[in-house]
């Protein structure tokens, strides 16, 4: 039976939060003001460690500098933010962890908050099978600052995932997946509900919250930024 291995994207495969790096690359291209939105991103970063970000907020206020943008016109930015801020995060024991995965079979899935237009070339990148992350509304081809659907965040990320499960339970590749057969990586306390809903769950590099808690569960603790 194959095994669905599933990894939180920032601070666990990635040495930093893509979402925050995609702040400071909006203020470092000139499209955000420096002073106040390097303040308001800071501050959502800090409620999403306290655990009391409200996520809707957040991801609107992270899109809001392109709102309006083609899609085109978003690839290319994109291409800019991998090159200045995802490539140096990039951890190389993160991606031998998603390739040996991959070698013995199992189904490689990153299950994250961030949106789908940060995430989805660095999932690519990764060479994950999927991605599930919070959509975001565009319409004709424009992106309109708004999500689409709800974010994929703590408990979210479990009705998402149960979500794709039952989408993808036909496909000849994906048949037989469950949550119950599967191991769940993240750095973060804020996903504890999956974690626990797991078949098993191992804590990266975890924040203190996670790291009492899965010292409680008797949970594994590794880390991926250590040679």
């Amino acid at each position: 039976m194959k095994t669905l291995a599933i990894f939180d994207l920032d601070n666990t495969l990635l040495a930093g939060d893509s979402d925050h790096a995609w702040g400071e690359f909006l203020i470092s291209e000139g499209l955000a003001d420096a002073e106040s939105h390097r303040q308001q991103n800071d501050a959502f970063y800090a409620q999403y460690q306290q655990g009391t970000l409200d996520m809707t907020k957040y991801l609107e206020f992270a899109v809001s500098p392109v709102v309006g943008y083609t899609q085109t016109r978003l690839a290319e930015l994109h291409i800019k933010f991998m090159q200045q801020f995802i490539d140096p995060i990039m951890l190389p024991s993160a991606q031998a962890l998603v390739d040996s995965h991959k070698n013995r079979g199992d189904i490689c899935l990153i299950v994250t908050a961030t949106n789908r237009f940060v995430t989805e070339p660095i999932a690519r990148r990764l060479g994950v099978h999927d991605l599930i992350a919070t959509d975001l509304e565009y319409l004709e081809g424009v992106l309109t600052g708004k999500i689409s659907g709800a974010p994929c965040f703590q408990a979210g990320k479990i009705t998402k995932l149960k979500s794709w499960l039952e989408t993808n339970s036909e496909q000849p590749e994906y048949q037989g997946l469950t949550l119950e057969n599967s191991v769940f990586y993240s750095d973060s306390f804020n996903d504890i509900p999956l974690l626990e809903a797991a078949g098993e769950a191992v804590a990266v590099d975890p924040d203190d919250k996670l790291r009492a808690h899965a010292s409680k569960m008797g949970w594994p603790v590794i880390s991926l930024r250590q040679a």
